[in-house]
């Protein structure tokens, strides 16, 4: 992994080194290895490297003839690439994945990107052609933020580089608190600060430097186009196939590697495959809490370690370790997303960073599998729909009420959540039930002021939403479902994953994202990828012969549970309540202080309401009070 600092003046202006080298500093838990700078003129380039392919000659910015590139990520295709390149008659000088890139630029140009199979962020200049290309992988895995202003264009692997250019003020966008309020996650390209975006997965933009114009393409999405041609066998052993094979590829390394091993099936499964191609043994890396059974699921990782011959690494962080870590976090995330599990995965990514260099985990199983209790909830409201009004909203693609039944009693932990749920808006459309499924505001807003609750505009919101949800070609409630959450919610967990494992100089690879296999599942029936409404259907069908039988049968589901709700009447109580009751929090009028007491008090078990604050309030103080 790497952090990667662009610079492009649009008129002639010659980019100041010293001003490159500052804000690429802010980066060097990124790449502490080594670092290297281009600048032609009006375009800078900088690069702070962790190495991990290639360590000889895998230097950046890295130049072919007219072409010079920063790339931050891994290519796992890349000798499949090589080869076919190296039988066009391109020859290597380096034994790096960079290289492959440019000699693909070479060879296909801006369609290179399409070929690509890894997670990545780059920037190229192509002197010949006087374009800047700038692309992300399929999922955005790698982070890239740039900021346009006037004749300043500005790209970095996280914001806080962004901030460091003297032109750039860091301001908090309305809109974007909003949807985190919404979401506890930012949809699209927005941040949290005005004028700064996020390229979007699956999509680069090229910037013609002659008439400084840009365009941007969206190069892939899946494509549910239902294959009705192939029998439930077929799929299976091409979803074992490609598992089998992605974490093949992706155990390619010159360094140390490892795996996390949480206990759940998605982590389980990356472990089990990993362990076949390790001679001497793989280390797995587990987090859990001392406070309660409810929160520690290391019996289940034991199972797995124990059945691959791997070496277990275990951590418990404690409430102590929460108040001291979570101000530095904030910084590291740039903004906040999501729940409070970054805590923990920051921990068990430190222990890694100190035995290996690289680490594969399971992360995005849910979304491209189905693993969210929620989307048997919301079929079984559009099954007893379509029972009562003997209707079909989704033609082929419905999940019948006498099918779930089987299925319900997963739904006992739940029964709360669905009484919230259906206590209004009962058979509304479907984009409108999935959006009351994910909305974490409506226990939230009576903690803001007033004056903040008058500029929330929910309606706003949901046409953001409904832009995710409704775009797939598709009249599945289940593919709309997965694909929101692959786009909307995932790039707030990988967001997660980039940092805390970059924080600690420790490159994380997530095996399961990978496009071959999402889109083998975007192609299959969805009375078959949810038969039943079974949750990871398919998943428990193509890992039956390689998880052992108590992981394969785990009826639980944890998600790594934080404990703040217990650490805020006890240790990290006067941490808490020195940020959320500070006279600096009262002023900034966002909440209502009578309020916040009583959620301090009164935090429900996993309730987030209680972190959401603490991140705005940090946030707040870290990079807009600095």
């Amino acid at each position: 992994m790497c952090g990667i600092i662009g610079i492009y003046h649009k008129n002639t202006r010659t980019v100041e080194e010293p001003l490159l080298k500052k804000m690429a500093d802010t980066l060097h838990h990124r790449g502490p290895d080594d670092e290297g700078c281009y600048i032609q003129q009006n375009i800078g380039f900088y690069h702070k490297r962790l190495s991990i392919i290639d360590l000889q000659t895998g230097h950046q910015p890295m130049s072919d003839g007219a072409l010079t590139i920063v790339f931050n990520g891994e290519i796992y295709n890349y000798l499949e690439l090589k080869q076919e390149l190296i039988q066009q008659g391109h020859q290597f000088k380096t034994h790096s994945d960079t290289e492959v890139i440019l000699k693909a630029y070479h060879a296909w140009g801006e369609k290179a990107v399409e070929k690509l199979n890894g997670m990545f962020a780059f920037l190229i200049f192509d002197q010949q052609h006087q374009r800047l290309i700038a692309a992300r992988d399929h999922f955005g895995i790698k982070p890239l933020y740039y900021y346009e202003k006037e004749d300043l264009i500005l790209f970095a692997s996280e914001i806080k580089a962004l901030l460091v250019h003297p032109q750039v003020e860091a301001r908090p966008s309305q809109e974007s608190l909003n949807e985190y309020l919404t979401f506890q996650f930012i949809l699209g390209q927005s941040t949290l600060f005005k004028d700064i975006y996020k390229l979007l997965p699956g999509h680069y933009t090229v910037f013609d430097l002659q008439t400084h114009t840009h365009r941007t393409v969206k190069y892939w999405e899946p494509d549910f186009r239902v294959d009705h041609h192939h029998t439930e066998e077929y799929f299976v052993y091409e979803t074992q196939r490609l598992l089998e094979d992605t974490v093949k590829i992706q155990m390619r390394s010159d360094v140390p590697l490892g795996t996390y091993l949480s206990g759940g099936m998605d982590s389980s499964l990356v472990t089990m495959l990993a362990s076949r191609h390790v001679s001497n043994g793989l280390r797995t890396f587990t987090g859990a809490f001392r406070e309660g059974q409810e929160f520690d699921e290391t019996p289940h990782a034991e199972v797995v370690a124990k059945a691959c011959h791997a070496e277990m690494f275990k951590i418990y962080p404690t409430e102590a370790d929460f108040v001291d870590l979570l101000p530095k976090l904030i910084y590291h995330m740039d903004e906040p997303v999501v729940g409070p599990g970054l805590f923990p995965q920051y921990m068990v990514s430190k222990e890694a960073s100190e035995n290996v260099k690289v680490v594969l985990g399971g992360q995005g199983g849910d979304e491209i599998f189905g693993g969210y209790t929620r989307y048997l909830v919301a079929y079984l409201e559009q099954a007893m729909k379509g029972a009562i009004y003997e209707t079909n909203d989704e033609g082929e693609h419905i999940v019948s009420l006498m099918s779930i039944v089987p299925n319900m009693a997963v739904l006992k932990q739940y029964v709360p959540m669905m009484r919230q749920f259906w206590t209004k808006g009962l058979f509304e459309e479907m984009d409108m039930r999935y959006f009351h499924l994910i909305d974490r505001s409506e226990s939230a807003l009576d903690l803001y002021t007033a004056d903040f609750r008058q500029m929330y505009n929910r309606e706003a919101i949901f046409c953001n939403f409904q832009k995710i949800f409704n775009n797939p070609n598709t009249l599945s409630y289940y593919n709309k479902m997965t694909h929101f959450d692959m786009f909307g919610s995932l790039p707030g967990l990988l967001h997660v994953e980039d940092r805390v494992s970059m924080a600690v100089s420790l490159e994380s690879r997530v095996p399961l994202l990978d496009r071959r296999i999402v889109d083998l599942i975007a192609s299959m029936p969805v009375a078959m990828k949810f038969q039943g409404g079974e949750m990871k259907y398919m998943l428990k069908k193509a890992a039956k012969n390689i998880l052992p039988r108590p992981i394969l049968e785990r009826k639980d589901k944890m998600g790594f549970p934080v404990p703040l709700h217990l650490w805020a009447k006890n240790g990290a109580a006067d941490f808490i309540k020195d940020i959320l009751l500070s006279k600096k929090c009262r002023e900034r009028g966002i909440f209502d202080m009578g309020r916040m007491e009583q959620l301090i008090e009164k935090e429900r078990a996993f309730g987030r309401t209680l972190w959401g604050a603490l991140c705005i309030e940090l946030w707040f103080l870290q990079f807009i009070d600095q």
